[in-house]
């Protein structure tokens, strides 16, 4: 393998010393997967300032959603993956910065609707220019064509995974 590179190198190495009967390649994959995600939830906090990572998922949620800027509870919580009660303990907060708004569902007498405020909008918009300019000193050691085949490659693994 030549010069360790990173920690997972050197864990591997010590493994195979300690271990040479068993296959480390998953070890190779996923753990460097999951220190890198580290890595990236260390950039997240501090690109993200005074929102918390959820804060950032819901806003991002109703600005991706394009004007209006609304969403239903529901499809916020299929756009973020969580359930009734968590995404109503993020609403009440998220409403109490005054960064969304709730009002009924004209078409549901049951529902509400979600919408980013202006304070949500240059919220979301300052966490993603500050998140996509962690993002790019993360990545500065790849090449662009690198980049895009890892990007490749992690498309297939997370299909592979969200299939599963």
């Amino acid at each position: 393998m030549g010069a360790n590179r990173d920690e997972v190198d050197r864990l591997i190495a010590a493994w195979k010393r300690e271990r040479p009967d068993l296959d480390l390649s998953p070890f190779a994959v996923l753990s460097r997967i999951s220190r890198i995600s580290r890595n990236l939830d260390i950039a997240r906090r501090d690109a993200f300032a005074d929102l918390e990572t959820w804060d950032f998922d819901v806003l991002a949620a109703l600005r991706r959603a394009g004007d209006p800027y609304q969403l239903s509870p529901g499809e916020l919580m299929q756009e973020t993956l969580v359930t009734s009660g968590t995404m109503t303990n993020r609403l009440d907060r998220l409403e109490e910065l005054k960064l969304v708004t709730r009002q009924p569902d004209p078409d549901d007498g049951r529902g509400s609707l979600v919408t980013l405020t202006a304070s949500g909008m240059r919220a979301v918009d300052k966490a993603l220019d500050g998140l996509l300019e962690h993002e790019r000193d993360l990545l500065k050691g790849l090449t662009r064509e690198q980049r895009a085949a890892l990007s490749e490659l992690l498309s297939v693994l997370a299909a592979h995974l969200e299939e599963s």
